[in-house]
């Protein structure tokens, strides 16, 4: 058995894609698997770095990598996003880790990210370890619609060799994202039982800011900092007020109110 393939997810993304295949020439397997949707040429790119690329109709990145992983033969799988990439002191650590025996049957990893093409270095974002190194046989990611993770069976390791992400880098990209996320998560939500109040759309936007921008210290990204931070409690009140819309019209009452009470 060979030792890892990292698995991208491709959408449309043929400004970034490249960086991420670049990054991780080292790996046994590249296997893509293309948004159905996709027609900006990021499947002809994939093709050039990789003779693993597979079409598959997108409903969510769960869903999508859910599907993929039990077509994976390698002991390890690295997970990235295409508009992520690894850094060579990252390439240097995984390929160490997965030729060692023994150790953790996973690896958190830490991850810092561009927001408008600048390297946040606070907001909480400084603090972003994701697990996307597992043994194959022991991952699987949670069926959500929004944010959901890989649980592994074993214990977890962390690597401290960053990959870094590239997110958006104009407000329409951040918004186009913005109103699919908002609308699954508050999707998620009232499928778990969630129901918005008050005090969900009031405190807890004003808190996530406070969290962002003094806590974890974000006016030290300066306008950056200010922007992501007054975005990131606008998406909060945003999920929660959708919720509160779907309880509306669901017909379901939120614990402490009447939910289409102006």
């Amino acid at each position: 058995m060979h030792d890892l393939t990292v698995l991208i997810l491709v959408p449309n993304a043929k400004d970034r894609l490249e960086r991420c295949l670049k990054s991780v020439p080292w790996a046994d397997d590249l296997f893509c698997v293309v948004d159905s949707r996709t027609h900006d040429g990021s499947q002809e790119i994939a093709a050039r770095y990789s003779s693993h690329v597979v079409v598959h109709p997108y409903e969510n990145a769960a869903a999508q990598r859910n599907w993929a992983l039990p077509q994976v033969t390698t002991e390890w799988t690295l997970v990235l996003d295409a508009d992520e990439w690894v850094s060579d002191a990252l390439a240097t650590r995984i390929q160490e880790l997965v030729k060692s025996s023994g150790g953790p049957d996973a690896y958190d990893i830490k991850r810092m990210s561009y927001f408008f093409g600048h390297l946040i270095k606070h907001c909480g974002w400084h603090r972003d370890y994701n697990l996307r190194l597992f043994r194959t046989a022991k991952g699987r990611y949670l069926e959500k619609k929004v944010h959901s993770r890989v649980v592994v069976e074993g214990p977890v390791g962390r690597i401290d060799a960053l990959m870094y992400h590239d997110t958006y880098r104009t407000f329409d990209e951040y918004f186009t994202t913005f109103q699919r996320f908002t609308s699954w998560g508050a999707e998620d939500a009232y499928a778990r039982g969630k129901r918005a109040n008050l005090l969900d759309l009031t405190c807890r936007p004003a808190l996530r800011f406070l969290k962002m921008y003094i806590v974890h210290q974000g006016f030290r990204d300066g306008y950056y900092g200010a922007v992501l931070c007054g975005l990131g409690a606008f998406s909060v009140f945003t999920k929660y007020a959708k919720l509160w819309r779907l309880q509306v019209e669901r017909g379901s009452t939120a614990r402490g109110g009447d939910p289409g009470a102006e």
